[in-house]
């Protein structure tokens, strides 16, 4: 029986590689120190997973931004806008300028179009198909990284995102035809990294398909088929493990089991009831192997080492114990790297702290867990499963979980909590007249340039350095200073920049029973961006108001309209580790009514336009469309009895990231918030056509200039997308303003951005001036 693992965090326990990459952006470290920085990481998972006893160690999971724009790169699918980046610049400069867009030395060239990998927080960079694609091998690195590893003494397992996922991760940016139509032109390209593999000694490959795990065409499972039959045909010896993660195979099962491939790997953390589809289907090849994932590789709960056992002994004693690898759910990037870090007892309780495993424990649980199956056990062993045991059962009785009150108040929602007082038409006369807005109102989404002065004083006031006064006589300054500066920029609606908070949904958990944090438990959420997700361990509940005093604040700053900031329900459910003791819908239930009592106390100070950030809405969305239904409905009642409690006059706003919204729209809709703003630059509007279509009945706010770049879009650039804009969507239900917050970039673009881009609206107000006279 061997152990498995899908991926590893490729961030460095210390965040090495945010550090490295900025720098080197930033000019203050040359390429070959940041390339040194992705070998020792590289280095140091691969020697750690070895210690632990994994026996299939991965390689190619490390990315200095993307593994899906690794693939792009590797298979020379690069969009002609990047073809003189390519000529003058190295490929590293080239890769970079795919993810973040480039302004420089007279190049000014916009980055690829972002969007959530699957129902995660991370974001992948979306491949670009015309009809005539061509590819070819343009990049080495898998077979880069796999010698490394061998110059160390470890022969790795590559990882590769399958061919039929890859393409279907992508968007064709040109009618008439199918990017899945392209699956013969990507064979030999794929032929031609699997040939160099194997002629360098590799014995396993990981190919990913995740996409079995969603709801596919005929013509797509075909290409399934063609692809993995093709692999098996030219290369017989290599030992294909195809993973699926984040489901379960579904309707997809007859097309898999029918592969000619060594391994399967199973998410049996998401859909144990595959196991028993596959062994009671009797269809399972006689030589195919099943990689169990029974460690979470999604959340930071330990394992359940007695359901995990059950699992692992029904398929031994199905197929015998040399046809199972044990193996994590999915890669671990999706959790932090090591627990171990975690020594401020005041942070983490020890109570709480027991009960977690972070990526570096999680692979011990894998070999742990072979080591039990197998029967082959140590001393040292048995007091780690007793260990466990133990923990598993204080967290059930742990008196830190459960809130009575809370619990009650749940039950007591009534069928009218949910519902503003008036119709959307009648609320936007009295907004209109309590307001009064101009036509193309400018804002910006929440958060302004947290510059390397107000994290210091963040870290300051933490360490007891600053008082509790001069910590927010700082913070208080820099408000004042950014409501000057939007005040002299011609904004209409303001925000307060939101320096006093870490994160937009840690801020809130901070302040709300039921959360616990860590230091050093840090996630990739895209590049150089990490985030560390609050612990939710408990029935939630807000003790006290979390932003009325910085609101109030900004708000005695100005004469114009300052907005209320907070993030929705579903949105600090989907970007914190969840507690997994009861129903996802039940925790989301009770954030919502704690941030219906921030919203309702926004009101009562005067604030007068509240903004409910939910970008995870459609992150959240499950795979598989028939369990859609019963999410949307949780998820949205969450959002509006979140959003309900205040008057008619009072403007609901919210924001959604990088999100495709057809599917969802009528959804989107029912969340009845007067002002919804998107992220759509990236797409060049694309995103807002679904919206128009649908007749999309409330105001919204389609982002004029991408934020993840560091490039300043002119104002005719954006202008033109307004103008994309108002062709669509009637222009007095426009609003102008970035695509998302500011907080990762720098003041100076900032400010040549926003002035832009107010002027962009000031030039659309005289067009629609001119056009109806």
């Amino acid at each position: 029986m061997k152990t498995n693992n899908l991926g590893y965090p490729r961030i460095g326990s210390n965040r090495e590689l945010k550090k490295a990459s900025e720098l080197y952006w930033a000019g203050k470290i040359s390429a070959e120190e940041l390339l040194e920085v992705g070998k020792n990481i590289r280095a140091t998972n691969w020697q750690l997973q070895a210690q632990s006893g994994i026996d299939l160690i991965p390689s190619n999971d490390f990315s200095f931004y993307d593994q899906v724009l690794d693939l792009t790169l590797t298979l020379g699918a690069i969009p002609k806008r990047y073809n003189e980046i390519a000529k003058s610049n190295s490929s590293l400069d080239l890769y970079f300028a795919m993810a973040r867009g480039s302004q420089k030395d007279g190049q000014d060239v916009v980055a690829m179009e972002m969007t959530k990998w699957f129902d995660t927080n991370y974001h992948y960079i979306v491949p670009e198909f015309t009809k005539n694609q061509k590819f070819e091998l343009f990049s080495t690195k898998i077979i880069d990284e796999f010698v490394e590893s061998k110059k160390l003494g470890i022969k790795t397992k590559p990882v590769l995102i399958g061919p039929v996922s890859y393409l279907l991760l992508g968007k064709e940016k040109e009618e008439g035809f199918h990017r899945i139509d392209l699956i013969e032109k990507i064979v030999s390209v794929y032929f031609e990294i699997l040939n160099a593999l194997q002629k360098e000694g590799a014995e396993y490959i990981q190919i990913d398909e995740p996409f079995l795990a969603l709801n596919l065409t005929d013509k797509e499972r075909n290409a399934i088929t063609y692809i993995y039959n093709e692999i098996n045909k030219n290369f017989p010896s290599l030992k294909i493990i195809l993973a699926n993660y984040f489901d379960c195979f579904g309707e997809n099962l007859e097309t898999v089991l029918a592969l000619p491939v060594d391994t399967l790997h199973l998410d049996l953390v998401r859909c144990s009831s595959q196991l028993d589809d596959i062994l009671d289907s009797g269809k399972l090849a006689s030589n195919v192997k099943l990689s169990l994932g029974v460690v979470d590789g999604r959340n930071i709960w330990k394992n359940d080492f007695k359901k995990s056992l059950s699992l692992i002994e029904k398929a031994v004693n199905a197929l015998g114990e040399n046809r199972i690898l044990i193996a994590p759910s999915c890669s671990l990037i999706h959790c932090p790297c090591d627990l171990d870090l975690e020594t401020n007892d005041k942070t983490l309780t020890p109570e709480i702290k027991q009960w977690l495993a972070f990526s570096k424990q999680k692979t011990n649980e894998i070999v742990l867990l072979r080591n039990l199956a197998s029967g082959e056990i140590t001393e040292n062993d048995q007091i780690q499963y007793e260990e466990n045991i133990v923990a598993n059962e204080n967290r059930k009785t742990s008196k830190l979980i459960h809130n009575d009150k809370v619990k009650s108040r749940v039950a007591t929602i009534s069928k009218g909590d949910d519902q503003r007082k008036s119709p959307f038409a009648n609320r936007r006369k009295s907004q209109i007249d309590a307001l009064n807005l101009p036509l193309f109102p400018t804002t910006t989404i929440g958060s302004f340039p947290q510059t390397t002065e107000v994290r210091s004083w963040r870290a300051k006031f933490k360490k007891g350095e600053l008082s509790q006064q001069q910590y927010d006589n700082l913070l208080q300054k820099e408000t004042e200073e950014t409501i000057r500066f939007q005040e002299e920029t011609g904004i209409d609606v303001l925000v307060h920049g939101e320096f006093e908070r870490n994160d937009m949904v840690e801020y809130f958990g901070e302040q709300l029973d039921g959360f616990t944090f860590t230091k050093n438990g840090w996630v990739q959420s895209y590049g150089s961006r990490c985030v560390k997700p609050p612990v939710i361990y408990g029935d939630v509940s807000r003790p006290n108001p979390m932003t009325v005093r910085w609101a109030e604040f900004a708000q005695s700053l100005t004469p114009k309209w300052v907005k209320g900031m907070l993030t929705g329900p579903v949105t600090i459910l989907q970007w914190s580790f969840v507690r997994n003791d009861q129903p996802r819908s039940e925790t989301c239930t009770q954030i919502a009514l704690a941030i219906r009592d921030e919203v309702v106390d926004l009101e009562k100070a005067g604030i007068k336009i509240i903004q409910i950030d939910e970008p995870a809405i459609r992150e959240g969305l499950p795979l598989r469309k028939e369990e859609w239904a019963d999410y949307l409905d949780w998820a949205i009642k969450a959002f509006r009895n979140a959003a309900s409690g205040v008057k008619d006059d009072t403007q609901i706003h919210t924001h959604m990231c990088y999100s495709e919204f057809n599917d969802i729209i009528q959804n989107i809709a029912d969340m009845d918030a007067d002002v919804i703003t998107i992220e759509c630059s990236r797409s060049q509007m694309e995103l807002l056509d679904v919206f128009a279509d649908f007749k999309y009945p409330n105001e919204i706010g389609p982002g004029v200039y991408d934020i993840h770049s560091p490039r300043v879009p002119s104002r005719s650039e954006m202008v033109y997308l307004l103008e994309k804009a108002a062709a669509v969507v009637p222009a007095d239900q426009l609003w102008v303003n970035p695509d998302c917050g500011l907080k990762t970039r720098h003041w100076e673009e900032t400010k040549k951005a926003l002035i832009e881009m107010v002027a962009a609206a000031q030039e659309m107000r005289v067009q629609v001036t001119e056009t109806v006279s």
